[in-house]
């Protein structure tokens, strides 16, 4: 797939189609609401406003085939959205209407409904996906346009379409966090299933389980993790946070929610400014670290949508390098699979690392730190080129949103031309996070045989102590692929040589007036 093109923007930007929508319908017309990445009811203002009109609603979702066969897409993104299809489904039966599914592509199926109801109007969140969703939102505002129907788009989080540059991008939103939420319906005015369509079935039949290490979602499971981070939970949330052995529990584990959309940013930035009021309203020293662990965690819901927007006003940065003076420092088109192989199999050499990538090919899901260190060792340890790794890791997280994916992706590879190096030490990381080395034996059984602290540095270990603990390096676990002391210096004089460049520093100060964070001059 190509990357989109600023024309293609253009297009996108220009959808406003809410002042015709309005101004067409009527109490007999239809009214389509089409479910993507906002699988919920509450705070969900497209179906709200839908059934304001007085029209009979039908909730729609595309199957779109095409879609889950991208390369960033797997099989569990298909079961835990089953899942959380199956949860929605549920909720609108109790507002007396229920999931209309079509088993195909979007336009197919606007075509059906035009077949079947005539004229209608279309309700939808605007979605910062990945290309194809781009394309494909493309491809559907233009049928739009041509069939005279009108399409009214909300924004989903605090992301702005058609942003020049980033100043006052915090307080617009703060604006949109402060907004009422939306109540859900009372009641839906049901249509009737149209020919070519089915139930919720549709989609679920060819989801597999989803497996049991995986977290569960759905509206109640959703509400309840919020509830119980903010009740108790969010206690050490800044320490707890950086270890993958704290972090399962000590996290907010919200990004699953959001990124399905069975929780919405609004309701979580509200429910956590009305708990930090109510911390506030105790004496000091009846607080404890909540407050500020709450703090901390509110300042992750501003980059939640931070990284997100720059998606949003560069599509490309899917595709390409941020920064063009990074263009061709890593090989792209064939990269080095043995290297790419050890990264993705759990098989570097470096114990830590690679229970990281186990654990997270187990579960779906993984700490924020150790999600950083695992892409900085594929990009400066291991010279990947970032789109590869990318993809595998957007194929395991089970709370894949592509806006935060890529923009991370592209930071922790040095390719954005504006954000400090950030080389992670595989050995320090362990050391820090896992001191015990129990996280390690775990998820790298072969070297549960060694001391705690010596499972970090299994090379340091004697071909005697090797013995006694039923491990030999290069039979039970491999060797370390690199030096990583000798890549990093190699990634860091390679890079910086770039940076140097004056193109590369004028480039600089225009990626930053486009996507850099405004926090310091705030």
């Amino acid at each position: 797939m190509t990357a989109p093109g600023s024309s293609a923007h253009e297009i996108r930007i220009q959808a406003a189609g809410r002042g015709e929508a309005l101004a067409m319908q009527d109490d007999s017309t239809p009214q389509v609401v089409w479910f993507k990445r906002d699988l919920r009811i509450h705070d969900h203002r497209p179906l709200t406003e839908a059934t304001r009109s007085g029209g009979p609603v039908l909730p729609l979702y595309v199957c779109e085939p095409e879609q889950w066969l991208q390369a960033d897409r797997s099989a569990r993104h298909v079961a835990v959205t089953s899942q959380a299809l199956s949860d929605l489904d549920a909720q609108l039966r109790r507002l007396g209407s229920r999931l209309i599914v079509y088993p195909g592509e979007t336009l197919p199926a606007l075509q059906r409904l035009r077949e079947h109801l005539g004229t209608f109007v279309l309700w939808a969140h605007e979605e910062t996906g990945n290309g194809w969703t781009y394309q494909r939102d493309l491809s559907v505002i233009e049928w739009c346009r041509e069939h005279h129907i009108p399409f009214c788009e909300h924004p989903q989080f605090g992301v702005t379409r058609v942003l020049g540059q980033r100043d006052g991008w915090a307080g617009r939103w703060n604006r949109q966090m402060a907004e009422s939420l939306t109540a859900p319906p009372r009641r839906l005015p049901a249509l009737s299933i149209p020919s070519g369509f089915r139930g919720i079935e549709a989609f679920t039949e060819r989801a597999e389980v989803l497996p049991e290490a995986m977290q569960r979602v759905g509206r109640r499971v959703a509400v309840g993790d919020l509830e119980s981070f903010l009740r108790g939970r969010a206690e050490g949330y800044r320490k707890h946070m950086s270890s993958p052995r704290t972090a399962e529990r000590g996290g907010s584990r919200l990004s699953v929610h959001l990124s399905l959309g069975t929780l919405a940013m609004r309701e979580v930035w509200q429910a956590t400014t009305h708990r930090r009021r109510q911390l506030l309203a105790k004496p000091p020293e009846r607080r404890g670290t909540l407050d500020e662990d709450l703090k901390a965690f509110e300042g992750r819901l501003h980059w939640h949508c931070h990284f997100i927007q720059k998606l949003e006003s560069s599509p490309a940065i899917e595709f390409h390098n941020m920064s063009a003076s990074v263009d061709g420092l890593r090989e792209e088109a064939e990269p080095d699979e043995a290297r790419l192989r050890a990264w993705r199999e759990g098989l570097t050499g470096y114990p830590y690392l690679d229970a990281c990538m186990r654990y997270l090919n187990c579960t779906g899901w993984l700490n924020f730190r150790a999600r950083a260190m695992l892409m900085s060792f594929a990009a400066y340890d291991l010279w990947l080129h970032w789109r590869e790794p990318a993809l595998h890791l957007a194929r395991l997280f089970l709370d894949y949103e592509p806006g935060i994916h890529y923009s991370q992706v592209q930071m922790q590879s040095g390719t954005t031309g504006i954000n400090t190096l950030r080389i992670s030490n595989p050995v320090k990381q362990g050391q820090d996070h896992d001191p015990e080395g129990e996280f390690i034996g775990r998820w790298v059984p072969e070297l549960a045989g060694l001391p705690g602290p010596a499972r970090h540095t299994p090379w340091t270990a004697s071909p005697i102590e090797q013995a006694s603990a039923g491990v030999v390096l290069g039979r039970d676990y491999p060797h370390r692929v690199v030096d990583h002391v000798e890549a990093a210096r190699a990634a860091q004089v390679a890079i910086r040589a770039r940076r140097r460049e004056p193109q590369a520093r004028a480039e600089a100060a225009t990626i930053h007036q486009r996507h850099g964070s405004r926090r310091r001059r705030n």
